[in-house]
């Protein structure tokens, strides 16, 4: 497909275009969180690039940011780390080349900044790429984490150290043991969206007071007890999603947690 255009975002630039399918921060919270978030970081290498296409408009986008800053509980130092990577809005639009265009970007430049290589949490269903277009680039298996998150490396050197899932993941701290918690960061603007429904369902349908945990740096994204690292809900020490769900979905998982209980 050759009628697109490769364009990079900057904090000058970025409230022109949106993100993520968010085009006007006047009326999304979670935009304007975004771009808050985007040009704090943007200083320290997070690039989002997005391509327009002809007679199409902006139909996909591709996030990455050093691995020591990323968003996501990984050692992945040296590295940069792709946050999210997305193409077609419109159906029409898939399958078409696009997001292997955006990955090269990546790649390219991760060599321009003599980086040891790109790496990618991934994972089948909602809010992240599946593996398999990254396998296809050369990238492979370094790690796994619970449910079905595999952390990939495309490795420029064979002789440089893995990316690996931090060790903290499979330790939850004892503030997450007992009651609701939900965890959010604005890296992903999904995070903000049906939280304020589930904190009152909660209390008015089950009872429970939820604890809201706003990830505000790197540092604590890294701690997270969930792979998706921007998202998570805990429900007494066993954590119950992994991204962004509804109310809907909140209130059925509970249903169902209440009903084996009773069992």
């Amino acid at each position: 497909m050759n009628d697109f255009e490769i364009i990079g975002l900057t904090p000058e630039n970025i409230a022109d275009y949106g993100v993520c399918g968010y085009k006007d921060g006047n009326k999304h919270k979670e935009l304007r969180n975004k771009i808050a978030w985007f040009k704090e970081y943007y200083p320290k290498g997070l690039r989002i690039k997005i391509v327009l296409v002809k007679n199409g408009g902006y139909q996909g986008m591709i996030e990455y940011i050093p691995g020591s800053l990323a968003h996501r509980p990984v050692d992945a130092k040296n590295y940069l780390f792709i946050h999210c990577v997305f193409v077609g809005f419109k159906n029409e639009f898939k399958g078409k080349g696009l997001a292997t265009r955006l990955i090269d970007e990546c790649i390219k430049d991760a060599k321009a900044g003599n980086m040891e290589g790109v790496a990618v949490v991934t994972r089948k269903g909602s809010f992240m790429v599946d593996k398999d277009i990254f396998v296809k680039k050369g990238f492979q298996e370094v790690d796994h984490a619970e449910p079905d998150f595999c952390l990939l490396a495309l490795k420029f050197n064979d002789e440089s150290e893995s990316p690996r899932f931090k060790a903290s993941l499979k330790e939850l701290p004892d503030d997450y043991k007992s009651g609701l918690t939900i965890i959010r960061s604005p890296q992903c603007p999904y995070t903000e969206k049906n939280v304020s429904a589930i904190m009152q369902s909660a209390v008015t349908k089950f009872n429970i007071k939820a604890r809201l945990v706003d990830v505000k740096d790197a540092g604590t994204a890294q701690k997270t007890p969930c792979a998706f690292g921007t998202f998570c809900m805990i429900y007494n020490g066993k954590v119950i999603s992994h991204h962004p769900v509804s109310n809907t979905r909140f209130e059925n998982i509970m249903n169902d947690i209440i009903k084996k209980q009773k069992k």
